[in-house]
């Protein structure tokens, strides 16, 4: 069950620990089946986009690139980490995602 903003406003004060408020006014939201992910030193990319090829087999592949984000390494570690959480809690519910062939993506992939 999920605490109220009192709850957790009380939660935090009690622990030391500073309360998170999420403030959604200004969020957007996009729909991507495509992601890409480069990175530097500095920091780490994801490019968000849609394939826009519609019939298999063909030579070229159309993404159209809608969204970036760019982390830190650290705050991408934790979206790492986060993300392996989500997808394990939702195999355990649905089953095992099935992404292809040899099930993983092959290092420097743009998949």
């Amino acid at each position: 069950m999920a605490k109220s903003d009192k709850e957790n406003e009380q939660a935090g004060s009690e622990s030391g620990t500073p309360t998170v408020k999420w403030d959604g006014s200004k969020m957007s939201s996009s729909y991507a089946n495509v992601c890409n992910v480069t990175s530097t030193r500095e920091e780490v990319s994801l490019l968000f986009g849609t394939n826009q090829t519609w019939v298999k087999g063909g030579k070229e592949v159309v993404v159209e690139l809608s969204d970036r984000v760019i982390l830190n390494p650290y705050a991408a570690k934790r979206l790492s980490l986060l993300l392996q959480n989500v997808v394990s809690e939702y195999e355990k519910r649905f089953g095992e995602i099935q992404i292809g062939i040899g099930q993983q993506v092959p290092e420097g992939s743009s998949h």
